[in-house]
């Protein structure tokens, strides 16, 4: 994986053969890509002192990339890297332009492993879909596409357990569809019951797939269930007139809860007082 990284060929050909000459800046090595041949780095290339703080810069951000395990090391490493850039902009000859390709793949590797890292992040905590959604961005990056497929794996198996609260939460919201047809223009209860199940079989799926929908659904059926029971006993069980039961289906549960809010309140300025 260095190798890939660091190793970058330049205009040098070798004494020996004539072949071109490989340069492994980090490893400290020249190499004939003929022959085999070896030369220190320090030895083939005059001035080879203006770039030394230059490579080791780059070679510690290289460390990094290659051993971190969490995103601000990372980022350190892509500062180091674009440091290094800047650096080499100054002496602009052939060496610095080989170091500025170096610097330029190790900032790609380094944005990678930020993205990785956050989603093993994710991954760690069990944070599925998070981890799915973001290790997809680094396909092929270190271990990424084995937590991708265990990701998927555990999603399904949550959706598959959720299956009953799927069911239970893609009921208020078409009965609450139904019934206000029903009131509203009269429509015959088969239909409306017909309304009632493709509503739900629709909100069921949306709910099985989960994702940012699935939760407002569940927000808004939530919400919707104990007015449309309150409605329902009152108006079909107990015969009071529609409007005055959907008065009392959508102010009793707001009653409940202005209720319960100052009641909590109160409880808590005694215990503030009583301490």
């Amino acid at each position: 994986m260095m190798s890939e990284l660091n190793v970058t060929p330049i205009s040098l050909k070798c004494s020996i053969c004539g072949g071109d000459i490989v340069n492994n800046y980090l490893a400290g090595t020249s190499v004939c890509a003929n022959c085999g041949n070896r030369w220190s780095v320090a030895d083939l290339i005059p001035d080879y002192s203006k770039y030394s703080r230059i490579i080791a810069g780059i070679t510690k951000a290289n460390n990094i990339v290659e051993s971190s395990s969490d995103v601000g090391s990372a980022n350190e490493a892509k500062l180091l890297f674009k440091t290094s850039v800047i650096e080499c902009s100054t002496i602009n000859d052939a060496v610095s332009a080989d170091l500025i390709r170096i610097c330029e793949e190790g900032q790609k590797k380094a944005e990678l492993l930020a993205v990785y890292l956050k989603g093993k992040g994710f991954f760690d905590k069990q944070s599925y879909s998070s981890a799915l959604s973001t290790l997809t961005k680094v396909k092929g990056f270190r271990d990424a596409d084995a937590m991708m497929e265990i990701c998927k794996e555990e999603i399904e198996k949550k959706r598959k357990k959720d299956i009953p609260w799927a069911v239970v939460f893609s009921l208020p919201l078409p009965a609450a569809v139904g019934l206000f047809f029903r009131e509203q223009f009269g429509w015959p209860w088969a239909v409306c019951i017909l309304l009632f199940l493709a509503g739900s079989a629709g909100l069921g799926y949306l709910l099985y797939r989960g994702g940012v929908l699935s939760v407002i659904i569940k927000i808004l059926s939530f919400l919707a269930a104990g007015p449309i029971i309150i409605f329902s006993i009152l108006a079909y069980a107990l015969h009071v007139p529609v409007w005055i039961s959907v008065i009392v289906a959508i102010g009793a549960p707001i009653a409940l809860f202005v209720l319960f809010a100052m009641t909590t309140e109160q409880l808590s300025a005694f215990t503030n007082k009583k301490n």
